[in-house]
């Protein structure tokens, strides 16, 4: 069932669950989505107030998950445009050639390449893109792995691929996905995220603990955070 109630200036829209249980649960997903379960015999505007006193809480939950989100432009590939590399601008340099190569120098990114459509260019500049993920997200991970010891977290499976939603996610087997954009963003950003999907082995919720861990490996991460939210607009 879906409902919604209007709290503030703001309006939550959730998903009604009937189920078994003696309490109220809420669940935010990363994507937004709000889902509520309730006692079987629980009456819709019962289930509304509860809901609309743990609004504070599903608004700042749905916030985080906001912010976590990936909001890079899309790119026109033409001279003199700026593209990102671990933080830094460089000004895009378009160069006929015989080969296809990408070099960064003296603040140009130099694309080197036989092709002349902009959709060639793209898929050129995404895969030198996603070789430096292989390269620097693992190294980072191995930099950031021992603040876990003590919790004997086991190096997992890193996979980097393309996300429209999220920066990293940590999946149920242990494995962690990072965003391959992550490589346009500074290196304590992406230490950040890495912190981040590592803590989630420790602690699934963003719980106070999970806060306290990540504070513990990472003091500055909300300065990182920061920077990741602003820096790849």
């Amino acid at each position: 069932m879906k409902l919604h109630l209007k709290f503030g200036s703001r309006v939550i829209d959730f998903t009604l669950h009937y189920r078994d249980r003696k309490s109220l649960g809420i669940k935010v997903y990363p994507e937004g989505n709000v889902e509520v379960l309730a006692p079987a015999n629980s009456k819709p505007e019962k289930v509304i107030e509860k809901v609309r006193q743990k609004a504070p809480w599903i608004l700042k939950q749905v916030e985080h998950f906001n912010s976590y989100k990936p909001v890079t432009p899309e790119r026109k590939f033409v001279n003199g445009e700026t593209h990102l590399y671990l933080g830094r601008q460089y000004r895009l340099k378009i160069i006929p050639n015989d080969i296809n190569e990408i070099k960064l120098y003296r603040g140009r990114l130099w694309l080197y390449t036989r092709n002349t459509k902009r959709e060639a260019w793209k898929q050129q500049l995404d895969k030198w893109y996603k070789n430096k993920a292989v390269i620097v997200f693992n190294e980072l991970m191995d930099e950031v792995l021992p603040g876990f010891n003590r919790y004997n977290i086991k190096r997992p499976a890193l996979i980097i691929r393309h996300m429209d939603k999220r920066w990293g996610s940590c999946t149920a087997a242990g494995k962690i996905i990072l965003n391959a954009e992550l490589i346009k963003a500074h290196k304590g950003s992406i230490e950040y995220v890495i912190v981040h999907e590592l803590s989630h082995l420790v602690y699934r919720n963003h719980t106070k603990a999970f806060l306290n861990l990540q504070s513990m490996v990472l003091p500055d991460w909300r300065k990182w955070k920061d920077r990741l939210e602003h820096e790849l607009a």
